[in-house]
């Protein structure tokens, strides 16, 4: 039997459509959680402390990372990981990032940055896999604004959203290989101007609010608006915005 693959952040959006695919693949996998085991695939291990990560990367040929938090979180987490992963063997560390890290000037995408840097000096064997926002960051977006007359979106800045279920394919397939280094980016299948996206997912409501674009002041607005957070030549997904808010 192969070794199991240990999966951080398995309880969120990505983490939920990645194990089952693992299991899928013939793989055994253990999902990290700071609550106590509910199952015999969950182990207990907190990130930030570093508590019983060791025990958990027992015997591990893989980590795929893809729990994330606030900027600080990131990284603490991720440095204890690693630490524990090279105290446990070396595993394979396969690390879910994001498109333009090192373009767009905010908290969130230099935690990111600073994640993968880790990840590249760690001593591990390591493969990074960038992506595309979420299409959940557009509904996002628009719903958090649910009281407002209209829903306001930043002028001049497209995305590029990509469904979940795609990007945990994509890490499947790289943590049943051998570690590759930095990968190529992946991207949603459509580049959209935001007011668009926002105007798709009014009329999937029946929602008759008006979308308004607005000027937004800010260094990572400008990387946005740049397009730093796009890669046009990786648009590999096939789940449109309007077949994820259909589906």
């Amino acid at each position: 039997m192969t070794n199991p693959f240990l999966v951080t952040g398995g309880t969120g959006r990505l983490g939920r459509a990645l194990v089952p695919q693992l299991l899928s693949a013939g793989h055994a996998v253990r999902v990290l959680s700071r609550k106590p085991p509910s199952d015999e695939q969950t182990c207990r291990g907190d990130l930030l402390t570093g508590e019983g990560l060791e025990e958990s990367l027992d015997g591990v040929g893989v980590i795929v990372h893809c729990a994330t938090g606030n900027d600080r979180a990131d990284i603490d987490g991720t440095r204890n990981l690693i630490q524990a992963a090279v105290r446990a063997g070396r595993p394979h560390l396969v690390y879910v990032s994001i498109v333009g890290v090192g373009r767009v000037d905010m908290p969130y995408y230099r935690a990111k940055l600073a994640c993968e840097q880790l990840v590249e000096r760690s001593g591990l064997p390591w493969t990074i896999q960038r992506v595309t926002q979420f299409h959940e960051l557009i509904v996002w977006m628009c719903t958090s604004q649910r009281w407002l007359p209209a829903i306001v979106m930043p002028s001049g800045v497209s995305f590029q959203p990509i469904d979940a279920s795609e990007v945990a394919a994509r890490l499947a397939a790289l943590a049943g290989a051998p570690p590759a280094g930095r990968v190529p980016d992946l991207g949603g299948p459509e580049v959209r101007p935001a007011a668009d996206l926002a105007r798709v997912y009014a009329r999937s409501r029946s929602s008759r609010r008006p979308v308004v674009s607005v000027p937004m002041p800010g260094a990572g607005i400008r990387g946005f608006r740049e397009g730093g957070h796009l890669t046009p030549e990786h648009a590999d997904g096939r789940i449109t915005f309007e077949k994820f808010l259909t589906a």
